[in-house]
């Protein structure tokens, strides 16, 4: 059994997958699955997994489901799931030859660490830039919530997590929402586990024109119980500064109303009510704009 599984959800990128396919190839350490859900593609992704397997020259497994968005496709493959480490890649990324040397290194030394989740690493851009910032303290071991939120350091990062820690996180799934943000699943884990923080590149992103990232607030819109669920993550957590507990109160609020919920019932719902009084206005004043502006066809 592989000590590290890479997990890669994908939909309907078949044109992008041979990039990240062969970035595998060049690992300078094999000791890794491919993970592969697909999220009801209808190009020739399939068919091109199928070659690679074939091709037996990595650790390869497929499984494919009904499209419904790519946090039900991690929470059905990280059940599977066997190995230590788990390492979420998207389709349209790649990694540099020793991102899975550096990742066994450092889980060689830390893997003992109490209350330990996982570790974060770096990733940059394909010109070599770092995306965002570096982490101000190399191997600085803390809470997501103390180094990455209240630091305020913010874009994405390359995490990897203790496989049977992350089993016990599910992205939460709604009826209808295909978008879940995976930092309301990381901020559930801060508190009751530490990462550790490194500064070595392992990943590198190509953010895509139509990925995940670039469909903007009409893709939040259009799961609005998702990111009230997130935005209680980050208010129910006591120690979340107060800025960003202010950011995420106006989000809670206009969430909360394209969800269809009435303000009394937001209201209820929740344990900082100065807090609500003070953001309950300009809340109200963006959904009305977000409303006009991002909802329609």
């Amino acid at each position: 059994m592989s000590t590290l599984t890479i997990i890669t959800p994908t939909y309907n990128r078949e044109r992008f997958l041979p990039k990240l396919y062969q970035s595998l190839l060049l690992q300078t350490n094999t000791d890794f699955e491919w993970l592969l859900i697909d999220d009801g593609s209808n190009d020739g992704t399939e068919a091109l997994i199928r070659q690679y397997m074939e091709e037996g020259k990595i650790e390869i497994r497929y499984e494919k489901q009904p499209n419904a968005g790519k946090h039900t496709a991690l929470n059905r493959g990280i059940q599977t799931i066997r190995s230590e480490l788990t390492f979420i890649v998207d389709s349209d990324d790649y990694l540099p030859e020793n991102a899975v040397k550096t990742i066994l290194s450092y889980h060689q030394k830390y893997k003992n660490t109490p209350e330990l989740c996982g570790y974060s690493f770096l990733r940059c851009h394909q010109d070599g830039r770092v995306n965002t910032a570096y982490f101000p303290e190399n191997e600085k071991i803390d809470t997501y919530l103390n180094v990455r939120i209240n630091g305020n350091i913010g874009g994405d990062k390359a995490e990897v997590f203790f496989t049977n820690i992350l089993q016990k996180y599910p992205f939460p799934v709604f009826e209808g929402e295909k978008y879940m943000p995976e930092d309301a699943v990381w901020m559930q884990m801060s508190g009751p586990y530490r990462m550790v923080h490194i500064n070595e590149n392992i990943y590198i992103c190509d953010y895509l024109e139509d990925g995940l990232t670039k469909t903007g607030r009409r893709m939040k819109i259009h799961s609005p119980n998702g990111m009230v669920f997130r935005s209680k993550v980050y208010l129910a957590n006591r120690d979340t500064c107060f800025k960003v507990r202010t950011k995420m109160m106006i989000l809670y609020i206009i969430y909360g109303y394209f969800a269809g919920f009435k303000g009394k019932q937001l209201y209820a719902q929740i344990t900082d009510k100065m807090l609500w009084l003070l953001c309950y206005l300009p809340s109200f004043v963006l959904y009305q704009f977000w409303k006009r502006n991002y909802t329609k066809p």
